[in-house]
Formats: structure tokens, sequence, C-alpha cells
């Protein structure tokens, strides 16, 4: 647990992890083919790991991580955001 620049207590880091994991089972690809990915496609280096901390919550998202993991999972950066408050 971490405490944001709000003074709040976080239990996770990020709050849109569990959704790229879901948009990603949704595509049928493991976290190393994601990773490729982003690389060939989209020429942006995110490792295996990092995606696996991005999922679980323990690493933050950049701003241009967040857009270009919606591009490559074919979803909205918003609703990687905010789920069903934005659209898919």
């Amino acid at each position: 647990m971490r405490i944001n620049h709000l003074g709040v207590l976080m239990k996770r880091g990020n709050i849109c992890g569990h959704r790229v994991k879901l948009a990603r089972i949704d595509k049928k690809l493991k976290q190393v083919e994601l990773a490729a990915l982003l690389s060939v496609d989209h020429d942006f280096e995110l490792s295996q790991h990092a995606i696996s901390n991005i999922e679980t919550g323990e690493r933050i998202v950049s701003d241009m991580e967040l857009i270009t993991l919606a591009k490559a999972l074919g979803v909205k950066a918003s609703w990687l955001l905010y789920g069903d408050k934005g659209e898919k």
C-alpha cells in the first residue's frame, strides 16, 4: 500500500491494470505477445515483466503507455481508466 500525492492510502499503483489484463485476455494474447506487439506495431518498448507489474497494479502507467496500450489492445484509453463509464 502507498499514499498518493493527496495523502490518500492506495492499495494499488494504478487503476487500469485489471482492465489491461481483461483486454489482453479478450484478444487472446500472452503478456510476452503484447510486449512484442507493442514493440513491432507501435514502436513502443514495454517488457513482459513491466506488463505483469501493470496488470497487478504494482507499476504506475504513464499517459503515453496508457494510450499505446489502448491502441494495441483495440480499446479506448477512457475504458482502461474508467471501465463501464468509458466505451470499450
